[in-house]
């Protein structure tokens, strides 16, 4: 599941690509790991060793695959990028956080409805919101509250941080539209 998710998903083939371009390489058999979890964790991400550890015992289906393979590679994007300090930046973790739920499809339309979660006014916003401050809570010894208040400090311009994808891929058809932008990005610029 996790070599088809690197061959065909849009969102994977489009991190894998930046993430290259910024010198940061990803070979499936050093950067990822396939181990059984506790509890209902899918997968994580170590920045100790730049790997991504993907729950085989809690992934049964492919597009749970690819989410959870894309959420943990805009990990690996940012950490590649953004020279993240996960253990004292609090406000770096939540920015992650806030990005891979926004951005990986954890919040989509199609992922809410089948967890028979509705709504429309700002829906996504407090989807992306939860996921990431229950992320949080499960990886760090703080208080909800205390969360909460790192989360909403750099809640809009983490959630408006769309890189590399340029804005939120709500389907597969807006990731591989992302893929298709972000790999003639230098054509532009080479023609003006």
């Amino acid at each position: 599941m996790l070599q088809f998710a690197m061959e065909t998903s849009p969102y994977a083939k489009l991190l894998l690509s930046a993430m290259k371009s910024s010198g940061c390489t990803v070979y499936k058999d050093r950067h990822f790991s396939c181990e059984d979890c506790d509890g209902s964790v899918s997968g994580g991400f170590d920045a100790n060793s730049s790997q991504i550890v993907l729950c085989q015992n809690n992934i049964h289906q492919q597009a749970h695959m690819n989410r959870v393979v894309t959420h943990e590679l805009i990990h690996a994007f940012d950490h590649c990028r953004a020279h993240v300090d996960w253990f004292n930046n609090y406000r770096h973790l939540a920015c992650s956080e806030i990005r891979a739920a926004n951005l990986s499809g954890d919040c989509s339309f199609s992922s809410e409805i089948n967890r028979f979660n509705f709504g429309l006014k700002n829906h996504r916003q407090e989807c992306v919101r939860g996921r990431a401050l229950r992320s949080i809570l499960a990886v760090r010894k703080i208080s909800h509250e205390e969360a909460g208040k790192i989360v909403d400090e750099v809640f809009d311009s983490c959630f408006n941080d769309t890189a590399p994808f340029g804005r939120i891929p709500h389907t597969n058809k807006d990731a591989k539209f992302a893929t298709r932008h972000y790999e003639s990005r230098d054509r532009y610029h080479a023609n003006v």
